[in-house]
């Protein structure tokens, strides 16, 4: 009789957990890897392919497997071109060619290129609640490591040739005649990848000379600039890891493509069945602001991102969305509808809104929990506030998010770190894109004691009215209705047309002629101030 499902693990990546354990079997421990080669700022394109892991990893743990989740970092690589956000790239210049292990990092941040890519992506996921085990594949090259693999490539390199012509046609064919050596060295003089392989004596000896000059023979168990070029280093490290799953980029997972090319080299040569893969598209970017778009030469890092979005919303937009789809991370208005998206799952889960069914039910809380830090639901659910009203309290009280907490008034404290994420969050959003974005959101009170000239006539006495008639008995109105009829009535009485004197009390108020629904806006500010800032006229 087969086992009964979980109800609640019913998402894409508890399918993909169930594939994997269908086709590897009951295993003491299934290996999932990631990894990219550090050549620049990692940003939120490959961060995708990371959650993707992250997921499949959560989802085989939450069926009781023991996971190893490894992040590889390709920083043997070789440094080929200068990048936009670095600083003195004519330093940077001097180094190409060289493994980016070995090029200056030119901030003087880190000791050296690869490494200041690194720390800023592995000091930033924990904030997202993902801890892989990070492998520096410069370090296990240049500690021989990979000897054994190496010589197996070496040895067996015409049946590589092979494999990499299997999904070539004709016009990109290796031809018979054509030498191919499945490994590339760093010149032991010059440091440089500007070398040829001269010969191999079939066991552990490897001969090149290099444009410097240099002419040797090296042992690979000893020498550590030999390395094996991507499309063999990918499979060979594969069996190395023992590794059961890892999604690729839909340039690598396209039919005949990188990842068809492994296999049959993960298999022939070293005897290991690839891993289960999965396809992920690319992450597309909207309404970016300058200062983001400036600062990393055009691509959105991890950093980046998390100054928008709280690390669970952001988790969510990719929880919520199927690998292979493409899509856009947002920083224009669409950031409040994804704050308002995630709020309505929240509000699923936590049973204030109706689910239509019980699978919808199943389907919104498990995607709630995978966007969770700990993948668990919160005993006391999370502070409710809408993104849009929170920008609102914000710029009324000049991003002191204290007295936003203060206002409130019923927040408890296990609510208290998530709701200054998100105020932290909203407060960027407010004053770095929504300026060029969503202008209509942004306001300032005018609190200095100046008063606008063009209130005049008639719509200065109708306002001074509000001020004297209105705001003194604001907490009157039970409702907002209620506080915006008394203002009509004003203008009624007068003869005013009700807009123009709204406008009115907005220029008066924050300088423009429009802002948040205005009896809210006015009980949100409060009596005291409103008759501070309105005493001028």
């Amino acid at each position: 009789m087969s086992e009964k499902k979980d109800p609640l693990l019913c998402h894409w990546a508890d399918q993909m957990a169930e594939k994997i354990i269908a086709e590897k079997g009951d295993l003491d421990s299934y290996t999932c890897a990631s990894g990219i080669t550090p050549s620049g700022t990692v940003h939120i394109g490959n961060f995708r392919e990371i959650i993707t892991v992250d997921l499949v990893v959560r989802a085989l743990r939450d069926r009781g497997k023991n996971v190893r989740f490894i992040y590889s970092w390709d920083d043997y690589d070789v440094f080929r071109k200068v990048p936009a956000n670095m600083p003195d790239p004519e330093v940077l210049q001097n180094y190409l060619r060289y493994p980016i292990t070995s090029v200056p990092d030119t901030t003087k941040r880190n000791e050296n290129y690869a490494r200041h890519h690194e720390v800023d992506i592995e000091t930033q996921l924990p904030r997202v609640g993902i801890h892989p085990e990070f492998l520096y594949q410069s370090q296990r090259y240049q500690a021989h490591r990979y000897a054994e693999g190496m010589k197996k490539a070496l040895q067996n390199r015409e049946l590589i040739k092979k494999c990499l012509n299997e999904y070539r046609d004709d016009d990109h064919k290796m031809k018979d005649s054509d030498v191919y050596w499945p490994t590339s060295i760093f010149c032991g003089k010059c440091n440089k990848d500007t070398t040829e392989i001269t010969g191999y004596d079939g066991e552990y000896g490897v001969s090149y000379k290099c444009e410097c000059g240099c002419e040797e023979t090296v042992d690979i168990r000893e020498f550590g600039g030999i390395k094996l070029g991507w499309r063999v280093d990918w499979p060979m490290r594969w069996n190395e890891e023992k590794v059961v799953f890892e999604p690729g980029g839909k340039d690598h997972i396209s039919p005949g493509g990188s990842y068809d090319t492994a296999k049959l080299v993960s298999k022939q040569i070293y005897g290991w069945n690839a891993p289960v893969t999965m396809r992920y598209d690319f992450v597309m970017l909207k309404g970016v602001p300058g200062k983001m778009s400036s600062s990393k030469g055009k691509v959105i890092s991890l950093v980046d991102a998390l100054e928008v979005y709280q690390p669970q919303v952001l988790r969510y937009i990719f929880a919520g969305t199927r690998p292979n789809t493409e899509f856009s991370i947002s920083f224009d208005m669409d950031v409040v509808k994804i704050y308002e998206d995630y709020d309505k799952t929240e509000r699923i889960v936590y049973g204030i809104d109706p689910a239509k069914n019980e699978d919808v039910l199943n389907k919104e809380k498990r995607i709630y929990m995978l966007s969770q830090m700990d993948g668990k639901i919160p005993e006391v659910m999370p502070y409710q506030i809408s993104f849009r009203l929170l920008t609102t309290l914000l710029q009324i009280y000049s991003g002191n998010v204290d007295k936003v907490i203060a206002y409130l008034g019923d927040v408890k404290p296990e609510q208290e770190e998530t709701l200054r994420q998100r105020a932290q969050c909203a407060w960027y959003w407010i004053t770095e894109s929504a300026p060029d974005c969503a202008p209509d959101f942004c306001f300032a009170l005018i609190t200095d004691g100046s008063k606008s000239d063009k209130i005049e006539g008639d719509y200065l006495k109708a306002l001074c009215r509000i001020r004297d008639e209105i705001v003194p008995k604001m907490e009157a109105f039970a409702v907002d209705k209620e506080l915006q009829q008394a203002m009509y009535d004003i203008a009624t009485e007068m003869g005013l047309d009700a807009k123009t004197l709204f406008q009115t009390v907005y220029t008066a108020l924050i300088g423009k002629l429009q802002g948040p629904r205005l009896a809210n806006f006015m009980k949100i500010i409060g009596k005291e101030q409103l008759t501070k800032i309105l005493s001028v006229y």
